[in-house]
């Protein structure tokens, strides 16, 4: 013990525990500590979704659209294809990591401008789905208690609410601002139809009925009759929503709102970092630091992140998507 207090060390077991070299430690903790952070907001999320199941979002009639396929229902395709890009760049990060074992300087020049390309792909697509999510496409009207009351014809697909309120006397409202008020008064934005207009539209549209976000027992969204649709609308509609945020879900639930935008961006921002962290250690391959050092340690250790990112990713996609 006094050998180790002379030579200033704090621990006599050596300076590379589990044959790892301090800088793999500290990554395994950081990945160790942030497993138990998403772990908190997937439970957490697990067990918001038990409680509402009866009236929770479904996966196939949310994310059902695709770039550049307008109008074409594709539940889940586009969202299967952001996973595989991100589980292949994985692959490819393993494949940078084994040349970089070989000093292997222009396999690992070649592996790591893929797993670059695969994350860019990645968080691009994941930023158009939020847009998209975010927009809408068909519309909804918000009831009293706070359900989501959705729009399908007699065969049970959705119809947006502006093909049918497109019958119905619409006039343009202005939004109050400073400049045509008070000074001191604004207003948020207004949404594009009132409740009435809604009503008018769906008393003009014979063959359009009203669908629920409550599940029947075949696991379906219940959809009412016409006569039970114009009450329900009538005596319960308060406001009209579109797309998604942080207080209104025209797909359902807001909570899924809410725990969509916070678990799928809080991994989005990890791997925002992994592609810039990848593109930095990217550099440093070409300009031959590690070559010098003869040792791409620090790929491995990148690499141990990125496929941390991507792990999360399975559990995330498991948890949203598929469950």
């Amino acid at each position: 013990m006094s050998t180790a207090v002379a030579e200033g060390k704090t621990w006599n077991g050596g300076n590379e525990p589990l044959k790892a070299s301090y800088g793999k430690m500290m990554m395994w903790f950081f990945i160790v500590s942030d497993a138990l952070t998403f772990s908190g907001f997937l439970a957490a999320y697990g067990f918001s979704r038990f409680k509402f199941i009866d009236a929770w979002p479904i996966a196939d009639e949310v994310f059902t659209h695709f770039p550049f396929l307008h109008g074409v229902n594709a539940p889940m395709y586009y969202v299967a294809f952001m996973t595989f890009v991100l589980i292949m760049s994985s692959v490819t990060m393993v494949l940078a990591v084994d040349a970089g074992h070989h000093l292997d300087k222009g396999k690992v020049t070649i592996y790591m401008f893929l797993t670059v390309i695969g994350g860019i792909i990645f968080v691009g697509s994941q930023a158009w789905e939020w847009n998209t999510f975010i927009k809408g496409e068909y519309g909804a009207v918000q009831t009293k208690g706070g359900n989501i009351l959705q729009f399908v014809d007699t065969e049970g697909h959705r119809v947006a609410v502006k093909d049918f309120v497109a019958l119905a006397d619409h006039k343009d409202r202005a939004i109050h601002e400073k400049k045509n008020g008070l000074w001191f008064v604004s207003e948020s934005t207004l949404p594009a139809y009132t409740v009435e207009e809604v009503v008018n539209g769906l008393e003009a549209h014979d063959n359009v009925l009203i669908r629920t976000q409550i599940l029947n027992e075949e696991g379906e969204k219940t959809v009412l009759s016409r006569a039970e649709s114009l009450k329900t609308l009538k005596d319960n509609g308060t406001l009209y929503v579109e797309g998604a945020n942080l207080h209104v879900n025209e797909y359902g639930s807001p909570l899924f709102a809410d725990f969509f935008f916070f678990i799928t961006g809080f991994h989005g921002f990890h791997v925002l970092s992994g592609v810039i962290i990848n593109i930095i250690i990217f550099f440093n391959v070409l300009l031959g630091t590690y070559e010098k050092r003869k040792s791409y340690e620090m790929v491995e250790k990148v690499g141990l992140y990125w496929h941390f990112v991507d792990l999360v990713w399975v559990f995330v996609f498991t948890f949203f998507y598929l469950v």
